[in-house]
């Protein structure tokens, strides 16, 4: 249930017409310099919180630039916790990228860290896409493309982001569908060579099977799970569909996937070539970042794929969408349980799925 920062990152999503975009200053005074974080920001309303953090609204008093702010009480992080935040700062810090959530600043104080980041006054990108009237190909395209682009950047960083799942695809502003933003680093993890993660983290339904697997793995998996939202975004419903968690992970550990006819037959096959290469099991045979930059659907031509109208499939969009809105307010309260965040029951049910 991906609950690393999956709170956080929903309390960014923020519905603000008014809201304007902070500049690209990022020269705040340093907090080495010694002052405070109250004497650079004001705090404005609480957006969300999670299991050890609230976000708030807040603005340079010098400038009077809106920002996010995440506040994490350290009494509540165990030592994980705290090393994993710190590396989910180490990571964002060191990306630079129009369609990764920019973090400006990070204060640590005697009972809390505060994270400056850019506020999303756009909302998730999955509902901005299920409140049109029309949707096609291009559309679809257009989206993807940027995703991909922005996790090629992350992986030539060495960065696996490890939760990507529609909740942590934010947009900066309310009329800009164009202006996505990754965001919830919260399990992203440096990647200096091939196999060398080993952690279970992730979503359920977006999770790569190499992690159920319990190998050792790479950025490679960031690639299945975006197989999986070009399959959302083009058919309007996951490929790995299961109530019980255990039939869930035996169907992504073997790549058990199909194209059903009544919402796939007007895709074109350089769609569904494109997700059948990203849902790979063997991560070595699967597309990888600069390799989707290159593929015949991302480079096809507008006219072509904008004359496939995926008006059904969008019918079917916004019922899953609406689904999931309503599991995220289970997720939020099982926040506290990061580490288990395949489920609590997760060495049972991938005990029971080998075979």
């Amino acid at each position: 249930m991906g609950i690393c920062g999956s709170s956080e990152a929903a309390a960014q999503n923020v519905s603000n017409a008014d809201q304007k975009p902070p500049a690209q200053h990022g020269k705040a005074e340093d907090p080495r310099s010694g002052k405070r974080f109250g004497d650079v920001y004001k705090m404005g309303k609480e957006l969300g919180s999670g299991a050890f953090s609230i976000v708030k609204s807040g603005q340079h008093k010098q400038t009077g630039e809106s920002f996010a702010i995440k506040i994490v009480t350290k009494s509540k992080l165990t030592q994980e916790d705290e090393t994993a935040l710190k590396d989910e700062i180490a990571v964002l810090k060191e990306l630079k990228h129009p369609n990764i959530i920019q973090l400006y600043d990070v204060y640590e104080e005697r009972d809390f860290y505060y994270l400056v980041t850019e506020q999303m006054a756009g909302g998730e990108l999955f509902d901005r896409i299920v409140q049109k009237s029309y949707y096609n190909e291009k559309e679809a395209r257009d989206v993807c493309k940027i995703l991909f682009e922005a996790m090629t950047y992350c992986h030539s960083h060495k960065v696996a982001h490890r939760d990507l799942k529609p909740e942590n695809l934010l947009l900066l502003s309310s009329d800009n569908d164009s202006n996505i933003k990754i965001a919830d680093f919260g399990f992203a993890k440096k990647c200096p060579k091939p196999q060398c993660l080993k952690t279970q983290c992730g979503t359920p339904g977006y999770v790569a099977p190499e992690i159920l697997e319990g190998t050792p793995y790479d950025t490679q998996a960031d690639m299945w799970s975006l197989g999986v939202i070009v399959y959302i975004l083009l058919g309007g419903y996951p490929p790995f569909i299961e109530q019980n968690q255990r039939e869930l992970f035996r169907k992504i550990r073997k790549g058990q996937f199909e194209f059903h006819d009544e919402y796939w037959g007007q895709v074109s096959k350089e769609a569904k070539h494109l997700i059948s290469s990203l849902l790979t099991v063997h991560p070595t045979k699967r597309m990888d970042g600069p390799d989707s930059l290159t593929d015949k659907w991302i480079t096809a031509g507008d006219d072509v794929l904008a004359s496939n109208d995926l008006g059904t499939n969008l019918d079917k969009l916004r019922s899953f969408n609406g689904k999931r809105k309503l599991r995220a307010a289970v997720q939020t309260i099982m926040a506290a349980h990061k580490l288990t965040s395949l489920g609590v029951d997760l060495k049972k049910n991938l005990d029971e799925t080998v075979s």
